[in-house]
């Protein structure tokens, strides 16, 4: 059951998965029709609600971290639509330099800790950031986020065994969209219920709709507050859906047509629209205001991409080793 959310919360919901929509789609455009954009690409055109209802959840300290699809979590968190554009142009203006990518994008200002290539590294690091916050007594809350595949790596076991061994302040959120890059969760797993795997360290853990920005703030606020409570970790299976598909070039044979527009049928931008309307939170004119700006800031972005320069020649090896210019005690 959800609770009553105000106008101003579902207003920010829909501005915020309005951008996130945009701006994957304006990137999508650029890869695959200008060729602007190349390497990986893996949109989260489908899972908006899950970033706009986890930052209604959080705190701006509270820890981000993902895995390499990562562009709507890391707008979510703040970073600015025009660094993510130029990053994904690779532009020396983007969130990582135009170093990382679209896999990589990072920024320690928003608390947005990655953006992580390897599939589970992002969980064991996520402890690793929640032990640093415990270490320093801070009342900051990690949220490591994953996908069904990654629940198949050896790291998350030992990660939960330590995370609730030390009752880390952590929140493992699992975005499950059916789909480890082609491969359905039943054909990887006897355990398709992912929210057990929490059961052999007796972790908490909770299963929630990902479709609705209502459900994942109420399942996400309940583990915020049981770790930032000192109450340790907790294991959230969030059930989504990606539109599109792993990545940019995949033809998606693995689904049908009819799988694919059964979940659009359940679109959280289209469900938050009833709502507002329903509720009489707003009228159709200021949603429309809302797509202009959101419109408007997409296209800037572009125009900052497009204009920005590229990375000199010096920084190609900067960034890749911690300048040690301390002294090291050799035996």
């Amino acid at each position: 059951m959800t609770s009553k959310f105000s106008k101003e919360t579902y207003l920010y919901w829909y501005e915020l998965m309005q951008l996130i929509r945009q701006f994957e789609l304006m990137a999508e455009e650029k890869y695959k029709m200008e060729g602007k954009i190349r390497g990986f690409f893996h949109a989260y055109v489908g899972q908006e609600a899950i970033a706009a209802g986890c930052m209604t959840a959080t705190l701006p300290a509270d820890l981000f971290i993902t895995a390499y699809r990562d562009h709507g979590l890391a707008i979510a968190k703040g970073v600015s639509v025009n660094s993510c554009m130029a990053e994904l142009y690779g532009k020396a203006t983007g969130c990582a330099k135009g170093k990382g990518g679209s896999m990589h994008f990072f920024s320690k200002a928003n608390n947005f800790y990655g953006g992580h290539g390897i599939v589970g590294a992002q969980i064991g690091t996520g402890a690793g950031l929640a032990f640093a916050e415990q270490y320093r007594d801070t009342d900051n809350v990690v949220l490591a986020f994953f996908g069904d595949g990654a629940a198949r790596q050896g790291m998350l076991h030992e990660t939960f065994n330590l995370a609730m061994l030390w009752k880390l302040p952590v929140v493992f959120i699992c975005e499950n969209n059916n789909y480890a890059m082609g491969t359905s969760l039943q054909r990887t797993s006897n355990v398709i219920e992912i929210y057990k795997l929490a059961d052999a360290y007796e972790m908490p853990a909770d299963i929630i709709d990902g479709m609705s920005p209502e459900a994942v703030h109420n399942g996400v606020i309940r583990a915020v507050n049981r770790a930032r409570e000192k109450g340790g970790p907790t294991l959230l299976e969030i059930k989504t859906y990606r539109y599109k598909g792993h990545s940019i070039s995949d033809p998606q044979k693995y689904r049908s047509k009819d799988e694919v527009d059964e979940y659009r049928g359940k679109d959280p931008i289209q469900q938050i629209v009833q709502t507002i309307l329903s509720e009489g939170h707003a009228s159709q004119e200021l949603l429309d205001s809302i797509n202009k700006r959101v419109d408007e800031m997409v296209a800037a972005s572009v125009q900052f991409a497009e204009e920005s320069p590229w990375p000199d020649e010096s920084e190609v090896l900067k960034d890749v080793y911690v300048d040690a210019n301390y002294p090291f005690i050799i035996d």
